[in-house]
């Protein structure tokens, strides 16, 4: 009995714990399945703490002067209001006579091949002035805001055209003024003359109701009528996207341009109330359709049109924006701009010429000018995530690197745009910061690339779109936050409430921002950092990619480990953990561990231990490399008798002669120098002399126009990296770094140490050198870019770049 007793309990005991097996592989199982989702939602779950600012922030009753700008950047001209579903405004224009081949301008398109456009004085709040050279004509156009009422007041644009060309016959050209409802709101059309389109009034709920004024043209300053040609569109629109194509897609040569005296011509324009294609509203019929009406006027230069907007609760305006009323108000916000450029930054009094002056007024102006406002979601990922996921909405107020090429925001360019703009006005600096940190999720990370609408998404290629929550960006905000403390510190006791209210609604977010990175981007030892999201594909490059760093193909170590220590993020800690320590010390916040940690990663012997080369004298990558390698060709079988031009093309593919191994990797240029471009490295340290000496060595980083990004006798420069990815951080002069490299020697030689008159001497020399070129290159070319070239100090790359190109005018007023 007892034998067969203890069986039972076995078996008893077997199913027990079988059940409980099952019982507990059960909650393994849904808790896992829970647990992936949590993580998967997490990428979009918004970060807990009070937004910084307010949902109602871009109103016209808590912002009535900001509400209405031009920000609208990725179009040659036009204006929107601070809210999700504007109703814009906008310009497009093209030449007559030139057959049915129609050379529409509307998006800043550097295929357009424009001798240059660009803002000549823009205020960031109140007007602005732009000039657009065509081939043969110029565009002035021109914008005032009066403040009423209750939606954001009146605007007035003034649109000039001149003849440039010295053909005996003035050219024709056609604008096309439009307005279009985002979705929300409503436009009707007011005829006048049989087919003048006169008017435009319409109502959306921010605007409230609202007219739209279109003025008969004249000769300029005569105010003498011209004679014209008029044509308008009255249709809707799936997306603001469409607008180009819509009106291409309702062109006709159908029309007479008839004038007194002149021969009748055929001209093309919009034909009347003509709907879309079947095929764009076949694309769109997922989306509402919304209001779209165009004006065109076709008329011969020179000449002159005004716009009006007029706000229907503006009940008490004194008269209309226009004519002399408008020039009067032009002059002097004209007159206020230019007192208040030479009081910022004070140039004709360091005694630059007046065509410098109006070089530097035009890169200010272009920076403001290139604030936009969007509105939407970004496509994001993570690991955990199958598939892309929708950001949650929300707006982003934010200056652009360049209106053709990058119409939207960049995390990393926008800190270096805040540096500027804050010198001018330091309210746009702290709302532009406060809506890219409302941007942060729960997780702490900020998507670095801002694609938030349809519009935004048809400028950029297919694989760039989706953002990866693995991925980084330099945290450049830091530095305009910087610049806020010292602000903020050197008012002391009667610092005002509101920017301390500011810094502490800031201060949850940057908590959770600083450990993201901290934890995220860890490196393999302590103290040590690592940029994810290194190109997975080695064998197609010569130098797989680090487009997280900012800096794109510079060269890292040839094969991605998790080895890997880079020496530029390691300095943005340090310089980020410093500052998250000043700001909990004015807000009486913890701030010890911020500043342990920035003791650390600043101590140089913490920084020399982790990336300092004995054998190549300077600060470097280390990681699993080497410089054994190259692009060659595939080798492509092809069977006897069958012809080759049935096989495709040979690749070009990497081929490594030398195994790699873990060692500091052999590339000087501008990663080398971060260090010394934070301030990181003392001024008595002796890796001081060996920086400041290859600096000035034009073998290695020293041109005539600037610092190259590579060593000139570097392996890799001016490599291509696929046979169809040309060198871009290879050698070219980028001039955001070279600002911290001017900023950075202004410091160590107003610094007390050994080599603060090496220091000093250069400062002087690579200021003049980047100040004179850009200059030069402007002067010459039209446009401030985007890079320049190491051996000619050309402008290359995408153009107009106003955005950290436009950092020249802090170094010729040396303000750091």
């Amino acid at each position: 009995r007892k034998e067969k007793k203890k069986k039972v309990d076995i078996a008893k005991v077997f199913i027990n714990i079988s059940i409980g097996l099952c019982i507990f592989s059960l909650i393994w199982f849904f808790y896992a399945i829970y647990m992936r989702s949590y993580l998967a939602r997490r990428i979009i779950t918004p970060h807990p703490s009070p937004k910084v600012l307010d949902a109602n922030s871009t109103g016209p009753a808590v912002s009535p002067h900001l509400f209405w700008g031009s920000y609208r950047p990725q179009v040659y001209f036009g204006m929107k209001t601070r809210s999700p579903k504007s109703v814009v405004t906008g310009l497009m224009w093209m030449r007559q006579f030139g057959g049915m081949d129609v050379n529409l301008r509307h998006t800043c398109e550097q295929g357009d091949r424009l001798l240059s456009y660009g803002w000549l004085m823009h205020d960031g709040v109140n007007f602005g002035i732009q000039e657009v050279r065509d081939t043969d004509f110029t565009l002035t156009t021109e914008f005032v805001k009066r403040q009423g009422g209750e939606q954001g007041g009146d605007w007035t644009w003034r649109i000039t055209a001149k003849q440039q060309s010295p053909a005996p016959q003035a050219p024709v050209i056609s604008l096309m003024f439009y307005v279009a409802a985002d979705s929300q709101g409503s436009l009707q059309a007011h005829i006048e003359e049989r087919n003048r389109l006169g008017s435009v009034t319409g109502s959306s709920e921010e605007l409230g109701q609202f007219k739209i004024t279109f003025r008969k043209p004249s000769a300029g300053e005569s105010s003498i009528a011209k004679y014209a040609s008029y044509n308008h569109l009255k249709t809707v629109s799936p997306g603001l996207e469409k607008l180009t194509d819509i009106v291409k897609n309702s062109l006709s040569g159908r029309f007479v341009y008839n004038p007194p005296f002149g021969e009748k011509r055929y001209y093309i324009a919009v034909d009347t109330y003509k709907p879309p294609p079947p095929q764009q509203q076949q694309r769109g019929e997922s989306r509402k359709e919304s209001d779209f009406v165009v004006h065109q006027v076709t008329i011969q230069t020179p000449f002159q049109i005004e716009v009006l907007f007029e706000s229907a609760s503006f009940r008490d305006r004194p008269n209309q924006l226009a004519a002399e009323v408008l020039t009067d108000e032009l002059e002097k916000r004209k007159y206020a701009f230019d007192a208040k450029f030479e009081e910022t930054f004070g140039l004709h009094r360091k005694g630059y010429t007046p065509a410098q002056i109006k070089f530097s007024k035009a890169a200010l102006s272009n920076m403001l000018g290139g604030m936009g406002y969007f509105y939407g979601q970004s496509a994001v990922q993570s690991k955990y995530n199958e598939y892309p996921l929708a950001y949650p909405e929300g707006p982003l107020f934010t200056a652009i690197p360049s209106r053709s090429f990058f119409p939207r925001g960049f995390l990393w360019d926008e800190g270096f745009h805040l540096l500027l703009i804050n010198k001018w006005d330091p309210q746009i600096t702290r709302e532009s910061l406060a809506h890219w940190l409302d941007m942060i999720n729960v997780e702490g990370w900020i998507p670095r690339e801002q694609i938030l609408d349809d519009e935004a998404r048809s400028k950029v290629p297919v694989e760039f779109i989706v953002q990866r929550n693995e991925n980084a960006n330099p945290p450049t905000l830091f530095l305009a936050l910087q610049k806020l403390v010292v602000d903020f510190a050197a008012k002391g006791v009667v610092a005002d409430k509101d920017s301390k209210a500011y810094l502490k609604r800031l201060f949850p977010r940057l908590q959770t921002w600083f450990e993201w990175y901290n934890t995220t981007q860890a490196g393999p030892v302590p103290n040590s950092y690592r940029w994810r999201g290194r190109d997975k594909d080695t064998n197609l490059f010569l130098n797989p990619k680090t487009l997280t760093s900012g800096l794109d193909d510079y060269p890292r170590a040839s094969h991605p480990s998790q080895d890997e220590r880079h020496v530029d993020l390691h300095c943005w800690m340090a310089l980020a953990s410093g500052i998250m320590a000043d700001v909990a010390k004015l807000l009486g916040e913890p701030h010890r561990e911020y500043e342990k940690t920035h003791q650390i990663l600043s101590d140089n012997s913490v920084l020399e231990e982790l990336h300092w080369s004995e054998q190549l004298k300077t600060f470097a990558d280390y990681g699993n490399h080497t410089q054994s390698v190259a692009l060659q060709r595939e080798k492509v079988y092809v069977p006897p008798g069958q012809p080759r031009h049935q096989f495709l093309n040979a690749r070009l593919v990497r081929s490594v002669r030398k195994a790699p191994k873990l060692q500091y990797v052999n590339s000087l240029g501008y990663v080398s120098l971060f260090p010394f471009l934070l301030q990181i490295l003392r001024p008595d340290s002796p890796k001081l002399e060996h920086i400041l000496k290859d600096v000035r060595d034009d073998q290695k980083l020293w041109t005539q126009y600037g610092l190259r990004s590579l060593s000139k006798s570097d392996p890799l420069f001016m490599k291509w990296n696929t046979e169809h990815d040309a060198p871009y951080w290879r050698g070219p002069i980028w001039i955001n770094i070279n600002y911290l490299a001017v900023r950075a020697l202004h410091y160590y030689a107003n610094t007390e140490g050994p080599y603060k008159e090496k220091s000093a001497s250069l400062y002087q020399e690579l200021r003049t050198n980047i100040i004179e070129n850009v200059y030069r290159q402007y002067m010459e070319t039209g446009y401030i870019w985007e890079q320049y070239n190491d051996s000619s100090g050309r402008g290359q790359g995408s153009h107009p770049f106003t955005g950290w190109s436009a950092l020249c005018v802090l170094m010729m007023a040396e303000q750091y």
